[in-house]
């Protein structure tokens, strides 16, 4: 299947990213979300990212420039009738991929494949809202998308062998390395990272270490990049959370159990980075 013109819902973080890495692939993108200002701002992200790259020597601003002609706006989800291949990176609530997922499924065109982000929840359990259930598939983006080179493949129950396929290949020509995952909650890189995540949380909850002595642990103890807390304040703790929420759902078991804090933090508004509080301040 020759993938033309390439969709996707959501312009924040996650979505603009997934966009400038398909244009820069040389597809047409059709970036989508509820609000103009939004895939505005999400335009703009991208915007400076690639100008980040051209100062560095990696791009000229010719390249840019035609990375950038290829990625059209779109404040109106019936624009996706004229693509070949959506994804979908909306927040993560279920009542709005939901909708999403219903509405995609009456504006595109029967053999056009939809796929989620969704960093948690069931495929299985996304596709049973649409009348295409063999072409809806998980192809979860690592954040930051235009840096990271995963992406989770995770087949529905019922996704066919063509549509995984499509979706393997697409993720080749992307540039990433694909890696499949089975249809649980989490999938496989969430159900590892967040109980850790949320372990660390609750070392700061029970006063075991301070934020910054937590993540020391864990990047010189444990070689991460990064430390857990500050890991999730990039993630978003809002996202954090409703991960955890998904998966001690799916699985009634106490060690998904998410920790009282970072419920706290959540509904304190202190989401991380891109609300300038999490476990950390930042300006």
């Amino acid at each position: 299947m020759n993938i033309k013109t390439f969709g996707v819902i959501g312009a924040g973080q996650m979505g603009n990213g997934i966009a400038q890495v398909a244009a820069l692939s040389g597809i047409e993108v059709i970036m989508n979300d509820i609000k103009a200002e939004f895939v505005e701002r999400g335009f703009t992200s991208i915007k400076k990212n690639l100008r980040r790259s051209v100062d560095k020597g990696r791009m000229t601003d010719e390249e840019m420039n035609a990375v950038l002609e290829r990625i059209r706006t779109s404040a109106d989800i019936k624009d996706m009738a004229s693509v070949d291949f959506v994804v979908e990176a909306a927040t993560e609530n279920e009542t709005i991929k939901f909708q999403i997922f219903k509405d995609l499924d009456q504006i595109c065109e029967p053999h056009v494949i939809l796929a989620t982000n969704t960093s948690s929840i069931p495929i299985g359990r996304i596709a049973s809202h649409t009348g295409r259930p063999g072409k809806i598939i998980g192809m979860h983006f690592m954040n930051p998308v235009p840096v990271m080179k995963l992406i989770e493949i995770i087949r529905g129950l019922r996704t066919t062998d063509d549509t995984f396929k499509i979706t393997w290949n697409l993720a080749v020509k992307l540039g990433k390395t694909p890696a499949e995952a089975n249809d649980y909650p989490g999938f496989i890189i969430n159900r590892i990272l967040m109980p850790m995540i949320n372990e660390a949380v609750y070392c700061l909850y029970h006063g075991v270490g301070s934020r910054e002595d937590i993540d020391t642990v864990m990047t010189l103890g444990a070689n991460h990049p990064m430390g857990p807390l500050a890991l999730a304040d990039l993630i978003g703790l809002d996202t954090c959370l409703a991960i955890m929420d998904t998966l001690f759902d799916g699985f009634k078991d106490t060690k998904y159990r998410p920790c009282p804090l970072l419920k706290r933090y959540v509904e304190a508004g202190w989401l991380g980075r891109k609300t300038g509080r999490g476990f950390y301040e930042y300006k």
